[in-house]
């Protein structure tokens, strides 16, 4: 078999990848001389695969990082509200030594008509900055263990129950003619 030629190892060309210079400026000149047509090849249709068998795709590295730091960022977070809350709860019950404190850092000469009628809403206070806090808590961990974005999470439930203690708080002192008239005066 000296006469045969050996196969060429090249794939068949599709769009005359392998022709002359010559046959180039032929095709050019005559666009439709001497092509074939040919039906394009249709792809073969992927064979489904079960969850289990699929193999896993590991994840990229700074998609893992991120994650990472995602999850430091979260719990630092959840650690700092912790403190707040903690540090908060014995200053909301004594209701009357934090509106003291509070008059004092303001430079408002004020005490409270009714003491009593404030402990209520400083024990609400300091409850809704507690289970907010465990709600968030919560929240946050079902989200980073389903692998989601969370350090968002502790930041809006800081404010929100924050601002609602907040509410809380300033409901006794706005309702006090006491407070009303100190304020009235260290404005004028």
């Amino acid at each position: 078999m000296s006469g045969a030629s050996a196969p060429d190892p090249r794939p068949r060309p599709q769009y005359g990848e392998y022709a002359t210079p010559e046959e180039q400026r032929a095709r050019i000149a005559q666009p439709d001389v001497g092509l074939v047509y040919e039906p394009a090849p249709v792809p073969e249709q992927p064979v489904p695969v079960s969850p289990a068998e699929r193999p896993a795709a590991a994840p990229p590295e700074t998609a893992t990082r991120s994650r990472a730091v995602d999850r430091i960022v979260t719990f630092a977070l959840l650690a700092y509200g912790l403190v707040n809350v903690v540090a908060s709860f014995p200053a909301l019950v004594d209701f009357t030594e934090y509106t003291d404190t509070m008059f004092g850092l303001l430079g408002v000469d004020a005490t409270l008509s009714d003491p009593a009628a404030g402990r209520p809403w400083g024990i609400a206070a300091a409850i809704v900055l507690a289970a907010g806090w465990f709600v968030t808590a919560v929240v946050s961990w079902m989200s980073v263990r389903r692998g989601r974005l969370s350090w968002w999470i502790p930041l809006v439930g800081g404010v929100v129950f924050m601002s609602a203690s907040a509410i809380l708080v300033l409901i006794p002192l706005m309702n006090d003619p006491a407070v009303w008239s100190a304020l009235e005066n260290s404005i004028r």
